[in-house]
């Protein structure tokens, strides 16, 4: 290996679906981008975590010495308790590359940073899964365990695709009422019935993760179906309740207040989705406004940490103008997948 430029910076932003790895200059040069499958510790575990991470670290970096990297910005959906991120700062503290300055935190500061820099601010991540962070100018933040039902959460992918197995199943065996997600499910399982998939799934024949199914609510939901519909606006609740949460927690429903939402559910821009979110924010969060992130996290995730290098307006710009679309990246890992 050959020894690198002195101030190499190393910006992580892992999500359920997808991991981007972006080295840089201190400049705000992007020297390589690397993109592989999902690492979140609470979806694939810690160390399956660590080892897709460390995989794609290791291509970014080449054959540049792990020892030339200044700082390294690891931004992880799944980290959302301190005892988390010291789980996962242990378990990469043998790597090369992580025995440097390194920052271990939830991917919504990264979903944050890339959406605005206002200091009084909140996120809101709607992709695989659901969650959401809010700031203000004095470092106060909000934050939530994210841990599913048992921290009270609701929505995202996974249980968008869940909600159209549960009501194509209610609907097959008369328990609930007709909807056209029960022939749209069959469709794109290739099943027989709902009753099939069922037992494939609960014999094993068959994976039960179905937020490949999300697009389906909505689908059905534009075509006027009203049980796709009322769970476009239960999903709507559910963005309007965390954001209501932040702001009056942090005293800023009088002020004027950036909600950067972000994830795949969110870019997609559902009418009906983004209607109903404007509606429940006038009501409950006036003066918080809705502002979509098309931009991949991993910017946000390279501007966090250029800025804790003291990186200049020109840098950060620099790396804006490099990482503000991932359209060189095709297929099942692009950032709109669910």
């Amino acid at each position: 290996m050959t020894a690198a430029a002195p101030d190499v910076i190393l910006a992580v932003d892992g999500g359920g679906s997808k991991t981007d790895v972006v080295l840089l200059d201190t400049d705000g040069t992007v020297l390589a981008w690397e993109r592989g499958e999902g690492s979140s510790p609470q979806l694939e575990g810690l160390d399956r975590s660590v080892r897709i991470i460390d995989a794609l670290v290791e291509r970014a970096l080449g054959e540049r010495e792990a020892a030339s990297l200044r700082h390294v910005g690891l931004y992880l959906s799944g980290l959302d308790l301190p005892d988390e991120i010291d789980a996962f700062r242990g378990a990469v503290a043998h790597l090369p590359w992580a025995r440097g300055q390194l920052l271990a935190e939830n991917d919504l500061h990264a979903l944050l940073r890339a959406g605005t820099d206002a200091t009084d601010a909140v996120a809101v991540i709607c992709g695989t899964g659901m969650n959401a962070i809010g700031v203000r100018s004095d470092g106060a933040v909000v934050r939530f365990p994210a841990l599913g039902p048992l921290s009270g959460d609701w929505g995202g992918g996974s249980e968008l695709g869940d909600a159209v197995v549960w009501h194509a199943a209610r609907a097959e065996d008369g328990r609930g009422p007709s909807t056209r997600l029960h022939g749209m499910l069959l469709d794109a399982a290739g099943v027989p019935s709902v009753g099939a998939l069922i037992e494939d799934v609960h014999l094993g024949r068959r994976d039960d993760g179905f937020a490949r199914l999300a697009p389906l609510i909505f689908d059905a939901a534009l075509a006027g179906d009203a049980v796709a519909r009322s769970v476009v606006r239960r999903q709507a609740d559910e963005v309007v309740a965390y954001v209501t949460a932040c702001v009056t927690r942090l005293g800023l429903l009088r002020h004027d207040v950036p909600v950067v939402f972000g994830g795949g559910v969110a870019r997609a821009r559902d009418p009906l989705l983004l209607g109903s979110i404007a509606a429940g924010l006038a009501e409950h969060a006036p003066r918080a406004h809705l502002e979509i992130v098309d931009a991949p996290p991993v910017l946000g995730a390279a501007l966090l940490a250029l800025g804790d290098t003291g990186a200049d307006a020109a840098a950060l710009g620099r790396a804006k103008a490099s990482l503000s679309s991932d359209a060189r990246f095709a297929g099942p890992l692009t950032a709109s997948a669910l």
